[in-house]
């Protein structure tokens, strides 16, 4: 308000449940490097975290398989050890809302494929393992609240189209991204997506370069 009053310049700060639009032909093994990746970072505690993984429903269970072997390969520990990919969430009652939107999940019917609970060897810190849910309806709460950490939904589409209106079905608005190897549909549905930044093959790092991570998808088919 303060800003339209002077008719400034400014930010929006849109908050989180960005979505990754996978499409048909995507490398399962790349998108789950890559999201298991950008989950891992801040322990999931990040408002661009890309936490809504739309894919072809014929792919779904592959898709699955792939994050869930990614996501439990991560190792959860001391944030100073240079192993550690996940560190602990930033309070108790950080992980309490985190185990709160877990159950709720459950609840609703999706299933967890890796993680969902507090690692076994870690009985001191706020821990909460890597968790990938399958079958997700973008109706679902796990699908429309901010969680705040290492959780991501999988949500099958039954085509392209309901892929971006699954992706735009959301309150929020900051980040997205489109995993294909053709740089031109890459574009198309980006061009598409409600978010105030797209990466393409990758999640966006920076606010400056939305438009050169299309071309870092590859040879134009």
């Amino acid at each position: 308000m303060i800003c339209g009053e002077r008719i400034a310049r400014c930010t929006l700060e849109l908050g989180g449940k960005s979505a990754a639009v996978v499409l048909d032909d995507a490398d399962a093994a790349h998108v789950a490097g890559q999201l298991a990746q950008s989950t891992a970072m801040m322990s999931g505690q990040v408002c661009a975290a890309l936490t809504r993984i739309v894919v072809p429903r014929n792919r779904h269970n592959e898709m699955v398989g792939a994050l869930a072997a990614a996501f439990s390969a991560l190792k959860v520990g001391d944030p100073f050890d240079a192993a550690t990919h996940v560190g602990p969430l930033a309070m108790s009652r950080q992980r309490d809302r985190v185990e709160n939107y877990i159950a709720q999940g459950r609840a609703e019917g999706a299933t967890v494929a890796t993680g969902g609970g507090r690692p076994a060897d870690l009985n001191r810190g706020y821990f909460i393992e890597p968790t990938v849910f399958a079958n997700v309806d973008n109706s679902m709460v796990i699908a429309r609240e901010e969680i705040f950490g290492p959780v991501v939904s999988v949500i099958p589409a039954d085509s392209e189209e309901q892929a971006i209106d699954i992706a735009n079905d959301s309150m929020f608005g900051l980040n997205s991204a489109v995993f294909t190897a053709d740089v031109d549909r890459a574009y198309k549905v980006a061009r598409r997506l409600r978010a105030g930044t797209v990466g393409a093959q990758r999640f966006p790092h920076g606010f400056h370069d939305r438009v050169r991570r299309l071309q870092t998808v590859g040879p134009r088919s």
